[in-house]
């Protein structure tokens, strides 16, 4: 049975009902259960939390990346030079540089957005050769900014994730978390038994060893032919080159899934969707990040 990779419908907007959630549905139920916690009067002091987090949760970075900015010395809380373990809260007036930051209140969650790269864009604020940018297709905030959660280069399609949420970038990205990155493969040829088994138990590229934790044929028609690959980790061009490593070339890529979250089918090329607070409270979840 041939598989070709389906065809975008016409609507641009993916069904928001819970069977046609973006998150893959979880192995095990995650249940939270509150007890003992007192009502907050009106004259209780404002809540306050460690400002690396704030920070992290304004889009700065992840909250290693704004420790390292509080010990350099580049951050003030109330005109005072915060140093680490420091906390403020929304009345605070927190500074990096001269640019003022917003905080966000305790219970406030970040923005998770889904984007539908088609190739010929770039995921890049700046190029040199003024190609199209996919940050150009967002919507603009002026408080924040979007954090792209990996990349994908200029020839490669598929799902992107934005957030405002570094500490949620930084859980996604980092390669001791090891999530996985499912991507569906176009080549020339077809793959023998050895060069599967290669494949998945490790090639070796010029910046280290590397393999797919799974490999499945998906079939095709006359010399292209669809493979089903998944990675937990996101090195530059990596697919293709671990192809081209073993003599194929790739003619067609396409990111359909990175860690939780899947490409909505009905999503178009070019086209961005937002995911609602009961999909961002389950993906803080599923990633184990507390609110």
């Amino acid at each position: 049975m041939t598989a070709r990779l389906p065809k975008p419908p016409k609507s641009s907007r993916p069904s928001r009902s819970p069977a046609h959630s973006p998150l893959r549905p979880a192995k095990k139920k995650i249940a939270a259960t509150v007890a003992g916690v007192e009502p907050i009067s009106a004259s209780a002091p404002p809540i306050t939390q460690k400002l690396h987090k704030l920070l992290a949760q304004a889009g700065l970075g992840s909250r290693r990346e704004m420790e390292e900015l509080i010990a350099a010395g580049q951050t003030t809380i109330n005109g005072k030079v915060a140093t680490i373990g420091d906390r403020a809260g929304p009345e605070d007036i927190v500074r990096v540089g001269k640019r003022v930051i917003h905080l966000k209140s305790p219970e406030r969650l970040p923005r998770v957005m889904l984007y539908h790269k088609p190739e010929g864009e770039i995921v890049s604020r700046d190029d040199p050769q003024g190609r199209p940018s996919v940050f150009e297709k967002l919507p603009q905030m002026r408080s924040s900014k979007w954090i792209a959660i990996g990349r994908l280069d200029y020839n490669t399609s598929g799902l992107l994730i934005f957030t405002t949420d570094g500490e949620l970038a930084n859980r996604l990205m980092h390669p001791r978390f090891e999530v996985e990155r499912e991507y569906a493969v176009r080549i020339m040829g077809r793959l023998t038994p050895e060069v599967t088994e290669l494949l998945t138990t490790g090639v070796e590229l010029e910046d280290g060893l590397a393999k797919f934790e799974h490999l499945s044929d998906q079939g095709g028609e006359g010399s292209n032919h669809w493979y089903r690959v998944i990675l937990k980790e996101g090195r530059n061009r990596e697919v293709r080159r671990m192809f081209e490593k073993v003599g194929m070339t790739v003619s067609r890529l396409m990111r359909v899934r990175f860690g939780p979250i899947n490409l909505p089918p009905r999503l178009k090329r070019g086209k961005w969707i937002e995911l609602d607070e009961v999909e961002i409270k389950r993906l803080l979840e599923l990633v184990a990040i507390s609110q």
